[in-house]
């Protein structure tokens, strides 16, 4: 329990087994998980049935991971959701299943991939961030996220990473106060929240600098600097989020 690290916040969609093991804040966006394919035979694959012969990466422990398996498709596991990419580009897996808001930052003209498409949508789902079981850290974060909505911060950020059409409608009027010996105390004691993550464009992903950013990359040290505290960005193993937080790894 060496308590170094506060929370998961990397476009993590709100799951039963996520339910189960963390405390989650209130939705923020929403995403869908998409079948990705390259763009010459994107026409062939536009439809659940038609997907049934096909080979597919997915990220371990993802959303993707859980739709293909219940649809019972073939699948490989990779570590990252840009390695799902790269094995589809390399023509070493058929098709990935990934999040929406990455497709739209990642594929298509003008990016790294032009030549993959995205084609089904398999899923709706919303992205929360998760905490420890019984954490104040989750009401304050509500209660920061709402007012930075109804002040125009978290749209004008969601801007910059063009997710603005995937913004959650957040609840007025929360409040929140301190728990004795509770995970901000700690926090502010301590001097930084530290936050794990995947590079996952455009949610959190190193520019030329080697600096962390992206949409929650850059509401995180938001939320840092409302706590009076440093931000630390800690790339975890995303099979392993829930163990990292009951952990205390992460935040």
């Amino acid at each position: 329990n060496s308590n170094t690290i506060d929370c998961v916040w990397n476009g993590m969609t709100l799951t039963d087994e996520v339910k189960k093991g963390m405390e989650t804040s209130n939705p923020y966006c929403n995403n869908a998980q998409v079948v990705v394919v390259k763009a010459d035979v994107a026409d062939q694959y536009q439809d659940e049935a038609s997907l049934a012969d096909l080979a597919f990466a997915v990220e371990a422990g993802s959303a993707g991971k859980e739709t293909v398996e219940g649809l019972g498709l073939n699948f490989t596991e990779v570590a990252y959701q840009s390695d799902a990419l790269m094995e589809v580009a390399a023509g070493t897996s058929d098709a990935c299943v990934i999040d929406l808001l990455m497709a739209g930052a990642m594929i298509g003209e003008g990016t790294g991939y032009p030549d993959l498409a995205y084609t089904v949508s398999l899923t709706e789902e919303e992205y929360v961030v998760g905490f420890r079981k019984g954490s104040d850290l989750v009401e304050k974060f509500n209660q920061f996220w709402a007012a930075a909505c109804a002040e125009g911060t978290v749209l004008e950020t969601a801007k910059v990473y063009g997710v603005q059409e995937s913004l959650c409608e957040q609840p007025a009027g929360l409040t929140w106060e301190a728990a004795e010996g509770g995970d901000v105390a700690a926090i502010q004691a301590a001097g930084k929240l530290v936050v794990g993550i995947t590079e996952f464009a455009p949610m959190d992903y190193l520019d030329e600098n080697n600096e962390w950013i992206g949409f929650d990359a850059d509401m995180a040290r938001l939320v840092a600097e409302e706590l009076g505290v440093d931000i630390e960005f800690v790339v975890i193993d995303w099979d392993m989020k829930i163990n990292e937080v009951k952990a205390k790894n992460i935040d």
